[in-house]
C-alpha cells in the first residue's frame, strides 16, 4: 500500500478516535489527498474501523463528491442551477472545455483535470460559478477561462493560484435588524447567564421566531420540547447544508455572521442544557471552512466556547461536519444519518429529532439564520424583533435574490412585504414570473404579485428567482426537474423510478416530440409519486412542471408536434407500465 496514504489513514482514524460515525469526514480527506478513494483505502478502512466494505461502497456511490477513479490534480465543478444558465454557464462550460481538450464529465486522457456539472453551488448572485478543489471561482469569463487554463497547463497548483480568483462576495442589497445589528461577541450570552434559561425561552417565544429554513416551526416550541425530553444528553445542530437552487443567504451568514450563528446556538445549549454542538456545513461552502474554524478558536480563547463559559457552570463546544454533496442533507433527519456515517436517507417520523436525533439523543436542528437571529433576540429583546414585521407578522426573513434584477444579493425584509415590493427594491423590470422557495416552492405569475412573503402565505427558506419576459420558463421547469433526478437518494421506488420518467417525458416535450397524453402521465406519475414517496423530494418533483403547464400552457405548445396526435399502442403501453410499476412496489 501507499505509505502516504495509509499514514494519512491512520492519522485520520486517530483524529476522529476510531469512530465509525466520522467515516464520511475521513472519505472527504482522502478524496482530496488522492482526488478519489482507492482500493486499498476502502480495505485498510474497513480494517481500521470495523466496518463492512459494501457499507463503505455505499457512501462512495451516495456523495456526489466521493469517486472512485481519480478526477486529476483540478478537480472542476460548474455549477448548472438555471440562474448560471441564464448567466451563460453553458457557452463558459464549452469554452473551457475546448481550452482544456476536455470532455465534459470525463477525466482527461493524461489525467490531470476533470470537468463536469453539479447543482447550484451558492453562489447564484455572482454566476457562471466554479469550484476547483473546493474552491469557489466566481463571475467566470472567457477571460479567467484563459488565465485558468494556463495555471493548469502549467500545473501550478491552486493554492498558488491569486488569491482575489477566490474572492467570494456578500453582496448585501439591504439591510433589516439582523444584518445592521452590531452585537459584542458574549453580549447575549451574558444576558442569558444572569437570569433562568426559561427566562430566554420565554424571550424566544415572545419573538414569534419560526424557523427560517423553509419549514417555519416555531423555534421556542422546538427547543422547548428538546428541553423536556427525559434523555439529560442533548445536542445542538446547525443546518448549513443549504442546497436549495437560488439560495445563498447562509453563505453570506457564514461569511460576516458567524460570532452571531456561534452565540445563537450557544445560547440553545445553555436553554436545552446541551454540551455538544455541530454545524453541518456543505461540501460547496469548503472555502468558508478555515474562516469557520478560525472563528471557533477565537471564542474559545475568549472564553466563549468550551468548559466552563464566562466562568460558570456552561459548558458547550463546536465541531464542524462537512458534507460531500447531497441535496437530501437538508432534510434534518436526512442531515442526522449523515452526521452518523450513514447515507443521507430521510428517516421515518415520528420520532422527531427533538427526543431521537443526533445518536438517538434529543437534539435541536435549525438552520443558520435562525440561530443568528435567536442572538439578537436575546441580545436586543422580542418585541425589537417582532416590531419588525408588516400587516400583522413578527419579524424580519433574509432573501437571496437573482436573475434578471438590477442588484443581485442578499435582502433582508420584513416579513408581510408584498412580492411587488420585494421586485421594486431589486430593480426588477418587465417580470414574468418569479420562483419563490425554490424549486420545490411556489411560480409565481404577475397576477400574484400582491401575495405577501410570510410563513403562512408565501413561503421560503430565502431562494427568489425573477425572470423577465426573455426567458422561457419551461426552460427553468426542465432545469428544475432534472435537478430533482439527480438528488433524489434512491431509496424508494416512486422517486427513483419516478423523477427518471418525468425527466425522460419532459425531455420528450422540449424537444418536440411530446404529445398531450405524455402531459396526463406527468400527472398520473406525480400522484403515485405524491401519495407514496418517502419523502418530500419526490412529493415535489413534478411541481415545477405541473405548475407551469397550469400557468404558462403556451410554453408547452410551442414545443408540441401535433396536440391532438395519440401515440402508438406501444409507447402508450410502456409509460402505463411504468406506472404500474412505481405503484405495484410501493405497495
Amino acid at each position: 500500500m501507499n505509505k502516504a496514504l495509509a499514514a494519512l489513514i491512520h492519522q485520520q482514524v486517530k483524529v476522529y478516535r476510531g469512530d465509525a460515525t466520522y467515516l464520511l469526514q475521513i472519505l472527504r480527506h482522502i478524496q482530496f489527498f488522492c482526488s478519489h478513494i482507492p482500493e486499498q483505502a476502502i480495505q485498510l478502512l474497513s480494517f481500521e474501523l470495523k466496518i463492512s466494505i459494501p457499507k463503505i461502497r455505499a457512501l462512495i456511490e451516495f456523495y456526489h463528491f466521493l469517486h472512485y477513479q481519480p478526477r486529476g490534480d483540478y478537480d472542476i465543478y460548474i455549477s448548472d442551477s438555471i440562474i448560471d444558465h441564464m448567466s451563460g454557464k453553458n457557452e463558459i462550460t464549452s469554452y473551457l472545455c475546448e481550452k482544456l481538450k476536455v470532455k465534459l464529465n470525463q477525466p482527461r486522457a493524461d489525467g490531470r483535470v476533470t470537468v463536469a456539472n453539479t447543482s447550484c453551488t451558492g453562489m447564484s448572485d455572482q454566476g457562471p460559478a466554479v469550484l476547483v478543489n473546493g474552491l469557489a471561482l466566481t463571475r467566470l469569463s472567457r477571460k479567467k477561462v484563459g488565465q485558468m487554463v494556463a495555471k493548469i497547463e502549467g500545473k501550478i497548483a491552486v493554492e498558488a493560484w491569486p488569491k482575489s480568483w477566490f474572492n467570494v462576495a456578500d453582496n448585501i442589497q439591504s439591510k433589516g435588524v439582523l444584518l445592521n445589528s452590531e452585537i459584542k461577541p458574549g453580549e447575549a450570552i451574558k444576558k442569558a447567564l444572569a437570569a433562568d434559561p426559561h427566562d430566554s425561552l420565554t424571550e424566544i417565544d415572545k419573538s414569534g421566531l419560526r424557523g427560517c429554513g423553509g419549514a417555519g416551526f416555531k423555534t421556542a416550541e422546538k427547543w422547548k420540547s428538546c428541553l423536556l425530553s427525559d434523555d439529560n444528553r442533548r445536542y445542538v445542530v446547525c443546518n448549513a447544508d443549504e442546497g436549495e437552487p437560488g439560495t445563498f443567504k447562509d453563505r453570506v451568514l457564514l461569511n460576516s455572521y458567524a460570532e452571531q450563528l456561534i452565540e445563537g446556538m450557544t445560547l440553545c445549549a445553555y436553554i436545552i442544557g446541551a454540551q455538544k454542538g455541530i454545524i453541518y456545513l456543505r461540501y460547496e461552502y469548503q472555502h468558508l471552512h478555515k474562516k469557520l474554524q478560525e472563528t471557533l478558536q477565537t471564542r474559545r480563547a475568549a472564553n466563549l466556547l468550551g468548559t466552563h463559559i464566562l466562568n460558570t457552570e456552561l459548558s458547550f463546544d463546536i465541531e464542524i461536519f462537512m458534507g460531500a454533496g447531497s441535496y437530501v442533507c437538508g432534510e434534518e433527519s436526512a442531515l442526522l444519518e449523515s452526521l452518523e456515517g450513514r447515507r443521507a436517507i430521510p428517516r421515518i417520523r415520528p420520532p422527531y429529532p427533538v427526543t431521537h436525533g443526533y445518536l438517538g439523543k434529543p437534539t435541536v436542528i435549525n438552520n443558520v439564520e435562525t440561530f443568528c437571529y435567536a442572538a439578537l433576540i436575546i441580545e436586543k429583546g422580542a418585541d425589537n424583533f417582532a416590531q419588525q414585521g408588516l400587516a400583522g407578522f413578527s419579524g424580519c426573513k433574509i432573501l437571496s435574490i437573482s436573475g434578471d434584477v438590477e442588484k443581485a444579493g442578499i435582502y433582508e425584509i420584513p416579513l408581510g412585504m408584498p412580492v411587488k415590493n420585494v421586485l421594486n427594491l431589486c430593480g426588477a423590470q418587465s417580470v414574468q414570473a418569479v420562483q419563490v422557495g425554490g424549486p420545490s416552492g411556489a411560480l409565481i405569475i404577475p397576477a400574484e404579485f400582491s401575495r405577501v412573503i410570510s410563513f403562512d402565505s408565501l413561503n421560503t427558506g430565502g431562494s427568489f428567482m425573477v425572470f423577465n419576459h426573455s426567458r422561457d420558463i419551461l426552460e427553468n421547469a426542465l432545469n428544475f426537474t432534472h435537478f430533482f433526478m439527480q438528488e433524489s437518494c434512491g431509496f424508494c421506488t416512486p422517486c427513483r423510478v419516478g423523477t427518471k420518467l418525468i425527466c425522460d417525458l419532459a425531455d420528450k416535450v422540449a424537444t418536440g416530440q411530446g404529445a398531450r397524453l405524455d402531459l396526463d402521465s406527468i400527472k398520473q406519475l406525480n400522484h403515485v409519486m405524491n401519495e407514496m414517496s418517502h419523502c418530500g423530494l419526490g412529493q415535489r418533483a413534478a411541481h415545477p412542471l405541473l405548475e407551469t403547464l397550469e400557468k404558462f400552457p403556451e410554453y408547452f405548445v410551442k414545443r408540441m408536434t401535433d396536440v391532438e396526435y395519440q401515440p402508438s399502442f406501444d409507447v402508450e403501453k410502456s409509460i402505463q407500465r411504468a406506472i404500474d410499476i412505481v405503484t405495484i412496489e410501493s405497495n
